[in-house]
C-alpha cells in the first residue's frame, strides 16, 4: 500500500512538474545507498539491545516467571 501511494504521488508530480519527478527518480537510489549504513547500524543496535534485555530478564525466567 505504501509503494502504491508513493507511485501515485510520483505520477502526480510527473504531471505537475516533470523535471522534478525525473530528478527524484534519479536521486532516489543514491539517497537509498547513502542511508544504507544507518539502517545496518540500527539493526545491529536493535540486536544488542535485545541481548541486554534478555540478560536482564534471565533471572526472572529462571525463577519461572512467564509473561
Amino acid at each position: 500500500m505504501k509503494v502504491l501511494c508513493a507511485f501515485l504521488v510520483w505520477c502526480l508530480l510527473l504531471v505537475l512538474c516533470w523535471p522534478l519527478a525525473v530528478l527524484a527518480l534519479v536521486l532516489f537510489p543514491l539517497i537509498w545507498l547513502l542511508l544504507l549504513p544507518f539502517r545496518l547500524a540500527g539493526a545491529a543496535l536493535e540486536g544488542v539491545l535485545a541481548l541486554v534485555r534478555a540478560l536482564f530478564l534471565l533471572p526472572a525466567r529462571l525463577l519461572g516467571h512467564r509473561p
